[in-house]
């Protein structure tokens, strides 16, 4: 059986690093460098990588993602998520080799009442959801076989994030304010991982009718950022954790530098009937993430109530 390969870019962030964990299926490798192996925004680095390990499929999980940090580093958000993504697909567009690009729910503005469709028009609220939909942008000009893969609330048990922020917080806090008006998908890092995997295997084994073009991949069912973090706190119950009593409180009482989407509800449909990647929910992906981070749910908490 011949061997593929999927490339993968930015292996040190949350992502990468779920793929570096990610088993393959037979007859396939997963091969993750970082910034210090190949700089996305330095061309050469980016093309001795494609020579190096002649991949099958590329997946540039590299990106700048401090949203609010961002306000104030215009500049490097530009050249990581723009620039970066631009030199990745023009790399692997030469060599004709298949890109799956990650971008965000933040390329939408959130004023839409219902989930959000690949093809709804993109109106990003601050500099880190306009250098991802300039990224987009650079790969769709670029790159004819790109797969965008926009995702959201990404967590994981690597990297920062918010179920690490709230079991850090719940140590030295008894009480936490928590967002409540504002709607996503949380997703699993490893979910991103193996659905990106199997859309590379699909791609290689029975392409789908029209494989090119933007996807949305995020987690099973929508919830709040209050309701994420009650999730994180009931399960966190079940492993011994001390939780905090939650507040839900308004987007208008927390401010930051950088607006967030009210609303950034990704619609799976299209993924699931061109790929056959099925998200699972969100809430199993904290359950895993808990196990890691914590440890497994104590006898006590798994014994059935009499």
């Amino acid at each position: 059986m011949s061997q593929h390969t999927l490339l993968v870019f930015g292996g040190e962030g949350q992502v990468g690093r779920a793929f570096a964990e990610t088993k393959p299926p037979e007859g396939w490798r997963v091969i993750t460098v970082g910034h210090a192996d190949a700089d996305i925004t330095d061309p050469g680095a980016v093309e001795a990588a494609l020579r190096a390990h002649a991949p099958t499929a590329v997946a540039n999980a590299a990106a700048y993602t401090a949203v609010d940090k961002a306000e104030s580093e215009r500049d490097i958000a530009m050249r990581i998520n723009r620039d970066g993504a631009g030199i990745v697909a023009r790399a692997t567009a030469a060599v004709k080799v298949p890109l799956f690009h990650i971008s965000t729910d933040y390329v939408f503005d959130g004023s839409k009442s219902g989930p959000w469709h690949e093809e709804d028009p993109v109106a990003p609220l601050g500099v880190y959801g306009a250098s991802k939909e300039a990224g987009e942008r650079a790969v769709r000009e670029s790159q004819p076989q790109h797969l965008i893969v926009r995702t959201s609330w990404v967590f994981g048990t690597h990297g920062n994030n918010f179920i690490k922020t709230m079991l850090r917080l719940a140590e030295t806090r008894d009480e936490l304010r928590i967002v409540a008006d504002q709607h996503g998908k949380p997703t699993d890092a490893a979910d991103i991982a193996r659905g990106i995997l199997a859309m590379a295997v699909r791609l290689q084994t029975k392409p789908p009718r029209a494989p090119f073009g933007t996807f949305h991949f995020a987690g099973k069912r929508a919830t709040t950022w209050f309701g994420f973090a009650e999730a994180i706190f009931d399960e966190a119950a079940k492993r011994g954790v001390r939780a905090p009593q939650l507040v839900p409180i308004a987007t208008a009482e927390y401010p930051t530098p950088a607006r967030r989407p009210a609303n950034s509800v990704l619609d799976t449909a299209k993924a699931e009937s061109v790929y056959g990647v099925i998200p699972r929910p969100w809430h199993e992906g904290l359950a895993a993430t808990l196990d890691r981070l914590v440890g497994a749910p104590t006898a006590a908490a798994k014994a059935p109530t009499p």
